[in-house]
């Protein structure tokens, strides 16, 4: 059957090894025997008494995904099959049919790792019988999230074996380089594991166009949003904000000729509104939708004619997912990607071969990450306690980090293995898609319906005092914004105009852990502060974009205490360099962005999992500084091994700067996807005379 994301499968299968000897589950079920032969595994079982009867399991990175596929094995399955979708909306009658009675459970990572593995007992039926577990859209498990994921894999594969359970994982990607070693990864195999790559599922033609907008891209993707859906193509225009996701599909609306719908779709919105969604978009009750990449592989959409991007998404994985929306059925369809006002789609669109001729980007993922895997063995541990053959599953330096938490009072060690000795739950301390908070919800004052909801960590830039909330088409100002009530007081008005807000970022270094000699400076690691607020907003005309005042706010700081490596710029060599001040400024900000890009080679991470700071006068150190940080609370491990790879990695980033064949920086050297200021100041030349100074060359 073709893939759900439209594009060419990667399938990737595999069964560990069987395991031998005949564990037994502290208070549960006994395990099955380290036999591989069929009739030792039934002997045993009949031995003991115990018939399981055969369950499938199915993770998908959102649950609206899930719910698609739901629909999908409904059609394809024998009537009356017990399926059913679980996540965090589901009532307490699903979870006890998904216990009870299911034979197929579809679910996400979140739920497994919060609700399944940590009550396993009363999900011992699931897990006896699991024969199959699929991992679909496998190349979205890539950085730290990924890493997490792969820890919870590996808790449920060990829960598994106690259960007698030896299920087969088939990992499916459509945009993956290099499958069988990432799934294996992913899954927690020592070798690559099989590759299914022939695609034999009919595609029809998909044309490709790049497309520069004369002015905003968001007023241009409105415009062709409402054109295809006016000439009867159904389309999907994806967005990268929530809040352009509303503005696109409002500026459609004003545009359209026809009676049909079109409306937006984003994360936020209350679990029965993004079904009522789905719905009509699956059976062709809604024509246009204006979406964040929450659409991206949440739902099987085999009627969409044409496909909008706005903005390269950041990578090309993503790119042709959202490409891969378009041309399911048996006509061609249209894929238009708009460049955004940024270097970035600048330089790709000038050269087209960088999106249709290079290979997606490989997975990364590291699950041996001490700060990923010591809350998961902790987590493990009070499912069932840890003992020495457990490395099979967590790997060889298990047992050291074991060791490591039992001595922080994390766990308790005994002659037969490591315990969890709290009364509260381990999997509460670990948050898989590192948001905190929980969710805030958007209060209409006169009714008291609540409309949606918002992270609570990043509530402030959303639904700060008198921003404009938009939603399906409707527009509400914000008068009270009550966070310690995790509550936004909104009410329904057109003020004819919109709201960006402005933040300002910092990063206080708190203490060095290490530092040594790197060339003409130092290079330092250890803990940083990273100080963001919300200090105003812009007020924009709705329909020209036009700014029409800055109006200052008074909102907490958010601090973030993180790990990081960092070099500084002795005076003396700044002096011989001659450089100003702006052009020093753009030199170590181009630095940061090139060393960002990097780093991955030198440790197990991608981009998305770090950030960077640089300044003219840093004032703790007060001299020009570039930092490279962890993205997580805490810290992650990377900017660490960058510090211990200093020397390579700074060396490969001055070759970097050198050799890219770009006149003045590109996507290859100083410009970065993600930069926060759109990838202003950067001097590329400057950027290589000065790394040189600092490393000697």
């Amino acid at each position: 059957a073709p893939h759900p994301s439209g594009g060419p499968p990667h399938l990737s299968e595999g069964r560990r090894p069987p395991p031998d000897g005949l564990p037994r589950f502290p208070g549960g079920p006994p395990g099955r025997p380290r036999a591989g032969r069929a009739a030792t595994a039934s002997s045993a079982r009949a031995l003991l008494g115990i018939h399981r009867e055969p369950t499938a399991l199915y993770l998908a990175p959102t649950k609206a995904l899930a719910h698609d596929q739901r629909r999908v094995a409904r059609e394809l399955g024998p009537k009356g099959w017990p399926i059913v979708a679980l996540d965090g909306d589901s009532d307490a009658a699903t979870r006890r049919f998904a216990r009870e009675h299911a034979r197929l459970v579809l679910t996400n990572p979140d739920m497994l790792h919060h609700a399944v593995l940590p009550r396993h007992a009363r999900w011992a039926r699931l897990l006896g019988g699991l024969r199959h577990v699929v991992i679909d859209e496998g190349h979205r498990y890539r950085g730290v999230f990924g890493a997490q994921v792969a820890c919870v894999i590996r808790r449920l594969r060990r829960l598994c074996r106690a259960y007698g359970s030896d299920p087969v994982f088939v990992i499916a990607s459509a945009t993956s380089a290099s499958p069988g070693e990432s799934a294996a990864r992913l899954i927690g195999e020592p070798e690559p594991i099989d590759e299914v790559t022939l695609d034999t599922a009919p595609h029809p033609a998909r044309d490709v166009v790049l497309w520069r907008p004369e002015g905003d891209p968001g007023t241009d993707t409105a415009a062709l949003l409402a054109r295809l859906v006016d000439d009867g193509r159904q389309t999907i225009a994806f967005v990268p904000s929530r809040a352009q996701s509303e503005l696109v599909a409002e500026g459609a609306g004003r545009s359209l000729r026809t009676d049909r719908r079109v409306l937006a779709y984003r994360a936020g919105y209350l679990a029965g509104d993004r079904r009522e969604i789905e719905h009509a978009l699956t059976t062709g009750g809604l024509a246009g939708v204006a979406a964040t990449n929450a659409l991206e592989l949440g739902m099987d959409i085999s009627g969409m004619d044409a496909v909008l991007i706005c903005g390269f998404p950041g990578t090309l994985a993503s790119l042709w997912q959202q490409a891969g929306r378009a041309g399911r059925a048996d006509r061609d369809a249209l894929v238009v990607v708009l460049a955004n006002q940024n270097p970035l789609d600048a330089y790709l669109f000038a050269h087209p071969e960088l999106i249709f001729d290079a290979p997606v980007e490989r997975t990364v993922l590291s699950p041996d990450n001490p700060y990923v895997l010591g809350p998961h063995l902790a987590a493990a541990a009070q499912e069932m306690p840890l003992q020495p053959d457990d490395a099979r599953w967590f790997g060889p330096g298990m047992a050291a980090l074991a060791d490591q938490l039992a001595s922080a009072g994390l766990l308790r060690r005994r002659r037969t293995g490591w315990f969890w000795p709290r009364p509260e739950r381990a999997v509460d301390a670990i948050d898989l898609r590192g948001l905190e908070g929980g969710p805030l919800d958007i209060v209409e004052t006169e009714s008291g319906r609540v409309l949606g909801q918002v992270d609570l960590e990043a509530a402030d830039r959303s639904v700060f005092p008198g921003a404009v909330y938009l939603q399906q088409g409707e527009q509400y100002v914000v008068d009270r914004f009550a966070p310690e009530r995790r509550e936004a007081l909104v009410r329904r008005q057109r003020p004819g105009y919109h709201t960006q807000p402005l933040s300002t970022t910092q990063a206080r270094i708190l203490h060095e852990d290490a530092g040594r000699r790197f060339g003409a400076t130092q290079v330092r690691t250890g803990d940083v502060e990273l100080v963001t607020q919300v200090i105003g907003y812009l007020r924009r005309d709705e329909r020209t974009g036009q700014v029409w005042d800055e109006n200052p706010l008074e909102l907490d700081e958010h601090r973030m205490v993180t790990k990081a490596v960092w070099w500084t710029v002795p005076q003396e060599v700044a002096d011989r360099l001659g450089l100003s001040a702006v052009r020093l400024g753009s030199a170590a900000h181009a630095v940061e962005h090139t060393a960002i890009g990097l780093l991955p080679a030198f440790a197990p991470c991608d981009r998305w999992d770090i950030g960077g700071v640089s300044m003219v006068v840093h004032p703790d150190t007060e001299l020009c500084t570039i930092i490279v940080h962890d993205g997580v609370a805490g810290g992650a491990g990377f900017a660490a091994r960058g510090y211990e790879m200093a020397d390579e990695w700074g060396r490969a980033t001055l070759e970097r700067l050198r050799t890219c064949a770009c006149f003045d920086g590109c996507p290859a050297c100083v410009v970065s996807p993600k930069c926060g200021n759109a990838n202003q100041h950067l001097d590329k030349e400057a950027a290589a005379q000065l790394l040189a100074a600092l490393i000697g060359d």
